[in-house]
C-alpha cells in the first residue's frame, strides 16, 4: 500500500538491524526473491491462523511478515535491486493485505460487510498508488524521499505502518474487527482522495 511519513522514520530506526542480519543472509545466498516468497506465505498463514480464531499465532506471522518484507528489501540493496523483484515484492504485500480482512470475513457472518468494505477501499488505494507511481515515473518525478525503490512513493494517510497498526489491533481485539474496519476503510478512502490531490496538483 505504499509508505507513508510514518514508515520512514520507522525505517531510519529499524533498518540499521536489518541491514546487519540481511548481509549474514546475502552471505549465505539468500535470494530476496526467496524471502518475499516466504515472507507472503507466513503473511498467508497469519490469514489461516486468523480462520481458526488463533489469533496470538496470527499476531506472530503478521509481525514475521514485515520482518521478511524489510530483510527482502535490505537483501535486494546489497545484492543489487531487480524489476521482478520489485513487482515481486508489491504483489506479494498486496497478497498478504488482502488475506487479513477476507480472513476475518470468512470466520464471522457479522465481519463480511466490513470485511468487503475493506478489501474495496485497499483495491482503490492501490489503484490510486500504483497509477501515481506509473505516471511519476513516466516523468522521472521522484524527490527519493523513500529511499531507493521498485515504484515511485506516494505519500499517503494509511499507509504500510499504519496498515500493520490495524492488523495487530485487529487480533488483539477480534470482537471490535467490524468497527475497526470500518474506520480503516475510511481512512483508506481519505488517503485515496489525498492522492488524487497530489496528482492534480503534480500532474498538470
Amino acid at each position: 500500500m505504499g509508505s507513508a511519513m510514518f514508515d520512514v522514520a520507522l525505517r531510519r530506526l529499524v533498518d540499521p538491524a536489518l541491514f546487519r542480519i540481511a548481509r549474514v543472509l546475502a552471505g549465505a545466498r539468500f535470494s530476496a526473491n526467496a524471502l518475499t516468497i516466504t515472507g507472503a506465505a507466513i503473511g498467508l498463514g497469519a490469514a489461516f491462523f486468523i480462520t481458526q480464531a488463533h489469533y496470538s499465532a496470527a499476531l506472530m506471522c503478521i509481525v514475521l511478515n514485515r520482518l521478511f518484507d524489510g530483510l527482502d528489501g535490505a537483501i535486494a540493496r546489497i545484492n543489487g535491486p531487480t524489476d521482478f523483484g520489485g513487482y515481486l515484492d508489491s504483489l506479494c504485500d498486496f497478497l498478504f493485505y488482502v488475506s487479513v480482512p477476507v480472513a476475518f470475513g470468512i470466520i464471522s457472518a457479522n465481519n463480511q460487510m466490513p470485511a468487503l468494505a475493506l478489501v474495496a477501499s485497499f483495491t482503490l488505494t492501490a489503484v490510486s498508488f500504483l497509477g501515481y507511481a506509473a505516471i511519476a515515473a513516466r516523468r522521472n518525478d521522484d524527490d527519493g524521499a523513500h529511499g531507493p525503490k521498485a515504484f515511485i512513493y506516494s505519500t499517503g494517510l494509511m499507509e504500510g505502518g499504519e496498515t500493520i497498526a490495524f492488523f495487530l489491533l485487529f487480533c488483539l481485539f477480534p470482537a471490535f474487527f467490524p468497527t475497526l474496519a470500518l474506520i480503516f476503510a475510511a481512512l483508506c478512502i481519505l488517503t485515496v482522495a489525498q492522492r488524487v490531490a497530489l496528482a492534480a496538483k503534480s500532474f498538470r
